[in-house]
């Protein structure tokens, strides 16, 4: 009888952290390693976020909190959907885990049963597919286009659908692409699922903020409110608010599901950090002008990177609307040779020859279910992009 689990069989290693590993390891041994893997802003969590969180240990706020989380930040939680997404949630609507990734987790470990299809546009991000198959689902992958800026079209969204499909989960602003859905173009997808009662709606709203110049960000269920009974929204705070670590994700949705992952949660890790909790209150009830001011700077660096990444041999960049990665294309890379005779296979040989000739570290488009691309996080500063680029330019012109 094997002693780890079947599931495990199901579930391959993140190839986002694999490579930042892998840079970590070539640094260790002396290179020169400039890391564009790690999807994790580089600034700072605001002091007045810092300083809740000090409030709190001081107050003694240290213990168990309820499951759903704080009735506080649930309040500050609702007060948020209402204020930027026209969503009314009342508290038993609204749940807080460890994490974006948790409330996902969770989502699928609640609903799917074996068999159940979950409909995943790609490129998507590497841990999608894997958390399906962990609960027993089938994720089903619909590729999307570079020429139609990486986002599911409607009829590719109808298509996929079968009496099987439980949920179909949508990731706007993308990560890896950065692609994000105008109201017309999110309104042609709710208008699909309208016609089928039985498919659920996963957002995953997490890079809301980062949109860049006129662009307006919508979800599924504040553009169709009829969704708005089969529709999980999910969002947290570590990207717009650099609270990568303090691990707070929440979601709002239909309070039977709410229910069903509070009681799952109860039996898995119970309430989240309480000191955490109180930090995101802060975050969501206080000052929001710091996000405007470093959306600006993510901006200036998203046009950096797409300008000088076409500017390269052998790469098409397109500039997409969000969050802060880019999503070029190395097609015409495959099939060219290095300067040491070793041939360019896929995108994963690229990111590799790229890593070894050069010292940059970034994601082949394969890990997210799409390729040959390859994914650049630009959260990291202009001087050391400026100079990560010029190496990828110097990398690609090589290439015979």
């Amino acid at each position: 009888m094997p002693f780890i689990a079947d599931a495990l069989g199901r579930v391959k290693p993140s190839a986002t952290i694999a490579v930042t590993q892998k840079a970590r390891d070539l640094r260790a041994q002396g290179r020169d390693v400039t890391s564009l893997s790690v999807g994790e802003p580089d600034f700072d969590t605001p002091d007045n976020v810092k300083e809740a969180a000090i409030a709190a240990i001081r107050r003694g706020d240290t213990k168990y909190t309820p499951v759903a989380g704080i009735p506080q930040l649930r309040e500050a939680i609702a007060a948020k959907f209402r204020r930027e997404n026209g969503l009314d949630y009342a508290l038993s609507q609204i749940i807080v885990g460890t994490g974006g990734k948790h409330i996902l987790f969770n989502a699928f470990l609640a609903t799917v049963n074996p068999g159940d299809e979950v409909i995943i546009p790609a490129p998507y991000w590497v841990s999608y597919p894997d958390m399906v198959l962990i609960a027993g689902g089938r994720p089903v992958a619909v590729e999307t286009r570079l020429e139609d800026g990486f986002k599911l079209r409607p009829d590719a969204l109808e298509r996929a659908i079968t009496p099987k499909t439980k949920w179909v989960l949508l990731n706007s602003p993308s990560n890896p692409s950065g692609a994000a859905y105008s109201r017309d173009e999110m309104k042609a997808l709710t208008d699909v699922l309208l016609r089928h009662e039985h498919v659920w709606v996963l957002t995953d709203d997490i890079y809301e903020h980062l949109v860049y110049g006129e662009f307006d960000f919508v979800t599924p269920a504040q553009v169709e409110p009829k969704l708005a009974s089969r529709t999980l929204t999910m969002n947290g705070v570590s990207k717009s608010y650099a609270m990568t670590g303090w691990r707070i994700g929440f979601a709002g949705g239909p309070a039977e599901l709410i229910r069903a992952m509070e009681t799952l949660q109860g039996q898995q890790t119970s309430g989240a950090c309480s000191i955490a909790q109180w930090a995101c209150v802060e975050a969501l009830n206080g000052p929001q002008d710091f996000i405007g001011e470093r959306r600006k700077v993510f901006e200036g660096r998203r046009d950096l990177v797409v300008s000088m990444l076409n500017q390269a041999k052998h790469l098409r960049c397109p500039t997409p609307e969000g969050a802060f990665y880019v999503y070029p294309s190395c097609a015409d890379a495959i099939g060219r040779k290095t300067p040491q005779g070793k041939t360019i296979a896929t995108d994963e040989d690229f990111v590799s020859e790229l890593l070894e000739a050069e010292g940059v570290a970034v994601v082949q488009g394969s890990a997210f279910g799409l390729g040959p691309n390859f994914r650049i996080s630009y959260a990291t500063s202009t001087a050391l992009l400026e100079d990560a680029c010029a190496k990828i330019q110097r990398f690609c012109a090589s290439l015979d």
